[in-house]
């Protein structure tokens, strides 16, 4: 088990610490609102992330390998939430006056890796690779799988968001802090081209 971990960790730590959707939206929040602010948004993320790896380590993959149309509209609303989030911060940086920015909520935690279909690969090749017990046994494997992905994920947010608060805390003023949610906003608008384009 000790090995399965070591060698988990060594697979995922490309995935987690580089800037993903979800990275560059941790930073953002962390940068604006600080890190204080995203732990309502981590919370549901990391809960929804362990929820929907325990179910794909289950097999419940199958369903979206066997509707690629499914993992389209997937991809169109992952992307349409995350434009969703950059306008947020975009109508801030451009009305300060009338316009107030909120930190991502809970829902918007969930709602993020819910709605993230390369996730869903991930994990499912996650489990592909690393799921290699039968019988009872297996059923252990995938909690353990599951719980270790999501704490990778914790850690590498939780870096990210302490970087953006870094950031955030240049750009304190507020000329400087519309700058920061223009900045921020035009990155994530990226982020969700991206997640179209890939």
């Amino acid at each position: 088990m000790i090995e399965i971990a070591f060698a988990l960790l060594l697979f995922l730590f490309p995935l987690a610490y580089s800037p993903g959707p979800g990275n560059m939206v941790f930073a953002a929040n962390g940068a604006r609102f600080g890190f204080r602010a995203t732990l309502p948004a981590s919370v549901g993320y990391h809960l929804a992330t362990w929820a929907v790896t325990v179910l794909i380590g289950f097999g419940a993959v199958g369903t979206l390998a066997a509707m690629p149309g499914l993992f389209w509209a997937l991809k169109l609303a992952g992307a349409g939430y995350v434009f969703w989030l950059a306008l947020g911060l975009l109508r801030a940086g451009a009305w300060a006056d009338t316009v107030e920015p909120r930190p991502a909520t809970f829902r918007d935690g969930v709602m993020l890796l819910l709605l993230n279909p390369k996730a869903y690969v991930i994990i499912g090749l996650m489990f592909t690779q690393f799921l290699t017990v039968t019988g009872p046994e297996r059923a252990a494997l995938v909690l353990v799988i599951a719980t270790i992905f999501t704490f990778n994920n914790l850690m590498a947010f939780s870096i990210w968001t302490l970087a953006g608060e870094r950031l955030g805390a240049l750009f304190a003023n507020g000329a400087s802090g519309r700058v920061l949610n223009v900045s921020f906003g035009l990155i994530l608008a990226g982020v969700a081209v991206w997640m179209l384009w890939v």
